[in-house]
């Protein structure tokens, strides 16, 4: 059931952005183990006609998608620390008037 739509809760945008991306990178781990399970499943004999993949082809992947790993989390990292909360610094400190 959704709630009417006076009630709905408005995100701001930063704040969402920043939430998915730390969604993102919680991600990355699991995406991770499951692109280095899918070796377990290439073919490791000739069987039905199929031509086995190379341990050397294995070992490429599996490190390509490690290199992959890292830069996907280097990246997001980047966009999470640029798009920081910015309430401590002076530009957006409230000044009050001491009289």
């Amino acid at each position: 059931m959704l709630p009417p739509p006076s009630a709905l809760v408005f995100l701001e945008r930063r704040g969402y952005r920043q939430r998915r991306m730390m969604d993102a990178i919680r991600l990355l781990p699991l995406v991770g183990l499951l692109l280095w399970l899918l070796p377990t499943l290439w073919a490791a004999n000739g069987s039905d006609g199929v031509e086995p993949v190379r341990m050397s082809q294995a070992i490429v992947y599996v490190f390509g998608v490690w290199v992959c790993l890292i830069l996907c989390a280097g990246t997001l990292w980047r966009y999470l620390k640029g798009s920081g909360d910015d309430v401590g610094t002076t530009e957006h400190a409230v000044k009050t008037d001491p009289k």
